[in-house]
């Protein structure tokens, strides 16, 4: 049963008494949870004790991005359903939507791209053209409009620039760079999808013209879901999408976290300026080196209203393969001396928040084996990280799939879903973090779109 007579502002306010429910719970667990009064120092020896308190400390590492989410999503209204078209498609400038593949799977680039050209041409917007660059020559739809840009098999960047840096370093290259500086570059993986809204996001955004670089709200949980599990686990990215994300980028403008490597839009003389040619250690998370660059040159950045649709992962073994390239990436950006520390301290807090997380795990197994009691101000920051971390589940569930598509019930059970979800996906980051630790980290792992054939390329685009 659709519920359309909830506003946007009910909507908000429901939200965050959902999330009030979930703090109570999470600080009366806690509370209820420990035992009487034991110093750990008492009970274990100095050395221990010491420990026991670091390992508690550690979720201090993830403070400053669940600050940045909690004031995102309780401060900025998540739930608009549209977006207010403040600029005629007719008169924006000059744009390039541009979709980067390996071309491994063609069908699946040939269907996005013809389903996307049809949405704008429905919307009629004009002056653009749709681009596709690829290391493999493909078939595309006929259209005036569209160009395929090939990058040949012997092309080396400067400083040699791998896997999809090198092909977008490519189009920056002096003999196919082809557009005026003032033209806006949209930046697509090879899956995504326009919407509307997303496009109407753009226009406003490329005409108000204040900031060189944006971003928007990508979603995994359109039409049909093929993995329930993986889907899940990246409502948490749709969370960290409509609350960090949005409060760095359209509050602060600026980077301070990074960002995503699809649906992003960009000037071109910024992109040219900042470009792609970053060596091996920026070509893995090449979209976080990007914008820790142009964060430290000096650009501004802003939110993009409106979202996009992708699909998750159609596999536990493409998801954790997929987290551990990710937090390789980062990890080399963090640890790369070309970029200022100071543009990319947020970023470090936030990579070794992420790296510690087996040892957030192994704090609360210690909770029955070692139980002690902790300062009341450590345990309730403690809780209040926890809440929020938990709650990002059930805000992405919630945004991922809405009331007013599923009906009541069944969004119930996708909420209820999402938590109980949540230690497998617990699971997964673990071992991502502990083979990404160990292992080679200049790999590039391409998720495998092409798990069902035919049949998962129709449901990514219906």
């Amino acid at each position: 049963m659709a519920v359309p007579w909830i506003g946007p502002v009910v909507k908000h306010c429901l939200h965050i008494c959902l999330y009030i429910c979930v703090l109570i719970y999470v600080l009366y667990s806690a509370q209820h949870t420990a035992v009487a009064e034991i110093d750990p120092f008492d009970a274990y020896g100095n050395v221990a004790a010491v420990f026991l308190i670091s390992l508690r400390c550690i979720c201090f590492f993830a403070l400053p991005q669940v600050v940045f989410n909690f004031f995102g999503l309780f401060l900025i209204n998540a739930f608009r359903s549209t977006v207010e078209q403040r600029h005629s498609m007719m008169t924006a400038p000059k744009m390039r939507i541009r979709t980067v593949t390996r071309g491994t799977f063609p069908e699946l680039v040939f269907r996005t791209v013809e389903r996307n050209l049809a949405l704008v041409d429905k919307l009629g917007l004009q002056n653009y053209l749709y681009e596709v660059v690829t290391d493999n020559a493909l078939r595309l739809p006929s259209s005036d409009l569209l160009k395929m840009i090939l990058v040949p098999t012997n092309y080396r960047s400067k400083t040699g620039a791998l896997f999809k840096s090198r092909a977008l370093q490519y189009c920056l290259e002096p003999e196919v760079y082809d557009c005026d500086d003032s033209t806006w570059i949209v930046h697509l993986d090879e899956e995504t999808l326009l919407t509307e809204n997303s496009v109407k996001g753009i226009i406003n955004f490329v005409c108000d013209g204040q900031h060189q670089f944006g971003q928007g709200l990508v979603t995994y949980a359109n039409d049909v879901v093929v993995n329930w599990i993986t889907t899940t686990a990246d409502s948490f990215r749709v969370a960290d999408d409509m609350g960090k994300m949005r409060t760095q980028l359209g509050v602060l403008h600026k980077p301070l976290f990074s960002w995503k490597g699809s649906y992003v839009v960009t000037k071109a003389a910024a992109e040219k300026d900042v470009t792609f040619d970053n060596g091996p250690d920026g070509s893995i998370a090449e979209d976080c080196f990007f914008a820790m660059k142009a964060f430290e040159r000096g650009y501004t950045f802003n939110w993009i209203e409106g979202e996009m649709w992708e699909k998750s992962p159609f596999t536990l073994s493409d998801l954790l393969k997929q987290r551990k390239r990710w937090i390789q990436g980062i990890f080399l950006v963090v640890h790369n001396r070309d970029i200022g520390f100071r543009y990319k301290v947020f970023l470090a807090l936030s990579l070794y928040a992420w790296l510690s997380l087996p040892l957030s795990c192994l704090t609360v197994l210690l909770n029955f084996t070692h139980p002690a009691t902790y300062p009341q101000w450590l345990e309730v920051l403690s809780a209040w990280i926890a809440s929020v971390n938990i709650y990002m589940f059930m805000f992405g569930a919630l945004k991922s799939f809405p009331f007013r598509r599923l009906g009541l019930l069944k969004g119930i059970f996708s909420i209820i879903g999402a938590v109980l979800f949540i230690p497998v996906n617990v699971v997964v980051e673990n071992i991502a973090v502990i083979w990404a630790l160990f292992s080679e980290k200049h790999q590039f792992y391409i998720v495998d779109k092409n798990f069902l054939g035919r049949s998962a390329v129709d449901a990514a685009i219906v």
